[in-house]
């Protein structure tokens, strides 16, 4: 063959390729364009017809807003701070009994209402409902804190409920009192008001949840278990309505968590012979466990952006976003990859792109001169929904890839299963219901927990769980959870309230309406 012949042949051969791959390309960007700009927003059943409940409106007057008010702030001054699994503040804990026996009397006397004490400090209520047909469900809260110093640089007492510019600072007022007080005082205005529920709800308020809840919420769990109750969804704290936090995203998002991250913590440990500072061997235990260590930091778990909950969050939300986020963000099947690389960048948008690693604890030596002969660190992982606890185990062994290193796991689960969020999802639907009936501008999405809750413990009773509440977070916000400054707007928490008296009417239906289709376009 000659070599013109050759080079023919080569150049017919790459001209095919080339055009094969043009006409790939043009096809995957036609279908994402289809894609992007005709965009089902998944809005059918707020448009559908829904069964009338004979809902009865709340509004709150002066006497009311003081007393509300005054109420929520003599809960956070009681400080209900959990240190420990073994060591809380069981003073504040009756004291908080107290408190709730006196704020919501109607609640403790009515006739619907029963209630009791769970593992000494935690409250079980169950009110009945006039159709006994109807799968009950549970609203959830946790009553203890975590602790807070006023040394830290707060701008009030954190225990004071100090008013400052509309707004009440203490710990709690976020996390999580504003729900454990809201969904009391709204089921005391439905009592006074007379309204009997359908569908019969408990309302779970446990007293440990910052430390794992492993005495109040699973207690309750346990009693229940007892009584074979089976729930139809379960409703807990955990994502709120974000509002200029997501970045290009048009206008405020709701964000209702359909799961949590799993979570691991594992003790690293290395054990040498000691010896004296003046004849140090080649390596000490300290030195070998700090490579180990910086191993870890240096190569984090595998990027799985787009393989769990979160594409819904970004699919639910891509029609409010401008171009070419909107492109992007309507077409994960395409560009999820991209979008993770961009998203992994920032420390709070990384969460949702993989298992975090984070080193909390180094524990080793006790003089200058004396080389020690062990060093121990904890590893906390929040594991990504696409993971199981057994594979970042494994991950965490073959990284740090050095025998010398013990890894021993002290506490760990896997990620909680993922909650239906579809137009027959009845839990995640009354809850945007709800949401779009206080608040028309807000979209609302599905989302995951980064950090985890007591609902957790619920997974044998319901197949559904859900973790939101209407709390409004603006740009810095998500930093005083947990933090300093944790505080509430009192408007914000006069919504709380009108929220939940909402939505315990709204589940008194008894089954979602028929969905309207319905297709967003440009």
């Amino acid at each position: 063959m000659t070599d013109s012949g050759s080079k023919l042949k080569t150049f017919k051969f790459l001209k095919i390729i080339t055009s094969s791959l043009l006409l790939t390309v043009l096809i995957l960007f036609t279908l994402a364009s289809i894609r992007t700009f005709t965009l089902d927003v998944n809005v059918g059943l707020q448009l559908a017809q829904w069964e009338k409940t004979n809902n009865v409106s709340l509004v709150i007057d002066h006497h009311q807003r003081e007393e509300l008010l005054a109420n929520f702030k003599e809960a956070i001054r009681i400080p209900t701070v959990s240190f420990s699994e073994t060591e809380g503040n069981t003073t504040a804990l009756r004291e908080f009994d107290t408190l709730l026996r006196k704020a919501f009397p109607t609640v403790f006397s009515s006739s619907l209402v029963h209630h009791e004490l769970v593992a000494n400090y935690s409250h079980l209520f169950w009110v009945q409902g006039s159709n006994p047909d109807l799968v009950p469900y549970l609203l959830l809260a946790h009553i203890d804190v975590v602790p807070a110093s006023e040394s830290d640089g707060w701008e009030a007492p954190p225990f004071s409920a100090k008013e400052i510019d509309g707004f009440i600072y203490g710990r709690g007022t976020i996390d999580d009192k504003s729900p454990v007080m809201g969904i009391l005082q709204s089921l005391e205005y439905l009592l006074i008001k007379g309204y009997a529920p359908r569908r019969g709800f408990y309302i779970g308020l446990g007293h440990d949840e910052e430390v794992g809840g492993y005495k109040g919420a699973v207690s309750i769990v346990r009693l229940m278990k007892q009584r074979n109750v089976q729930l139809s969804f379960v409703m807990d704290e955990g994502l709120a309505i974000l509002d200029g936090v997501i970045s290009g995203l048009d206008g405020p998002a709701a964000l209702i968590g359909i799961s949590e991250k799993g979570s691991a913590t594992v003790k690293l440990s290395v054990s040498m012979a000691p010896g004296h500072s003046s004849m140090p061997p080649r390596e000490t235990s300290i030195g070998i466990l700090a490579a180990a260590v910086k191993r870890l930091e240096e190569n984090p778990m595998p990027r799985l952006f787009g393989h769990g909950p979160e594409r819904g969050t970004f699919e639910h939300l891509a029609h409010k976003f401008k171009l070419p986020m909107k492109f992007i963000m309507s077409n994960f099947w395409l560009f999820s990859p991209l979008l993770g690389r961009v998203l992994e960048k920032k420390s709070d948008t990384n969460a949702f792109v993989r298992t975090t690693t984070a080193v909390t604890i180094f524990k080793s030596g006790v003089k200058v001169n004396v080389i020690p002969s062990l060093a121990e660190a904890y590893v906390n992982l929040r594991i990504h929904s696409a993971q199981t606890l057994q594979e970042v185990l494994d991950l965490i062994q073959s990284t740090v890839g050095d025998e010398r290193v013990k890894m021993e796991l002290v506490d760990g689960f896997d990620p909680l299963p993922v909650s239906s969020s579809d137009e027959k999802s009845f839990g995640f639907q009354i809850i945007k219901k709800t949401v779009l009936d206080m608040f028309p501008s807000v979209t609302v999405a599905p989302g995951i927990c980064i950090g985890n809750t007591d609902s957790r413990h619920f997974k044998d009773l319901t197949n559904d769980i859900y973790r939101f509440a209407p709390i409004w977070f603006k740009p810095g916000d998500a930093q005083r959870f947990h933090g300093i400054n944790e505080r509430i707007s009192k408007k914000n928490y006069e919504e709380l309230v009108v929220f939940y008296f909402n939505l315990i009417q709204n589940c008194d239906i008894q089954k979602l309406p028929e969905p309207h289709s319905s297709v967003h376009e440009l």
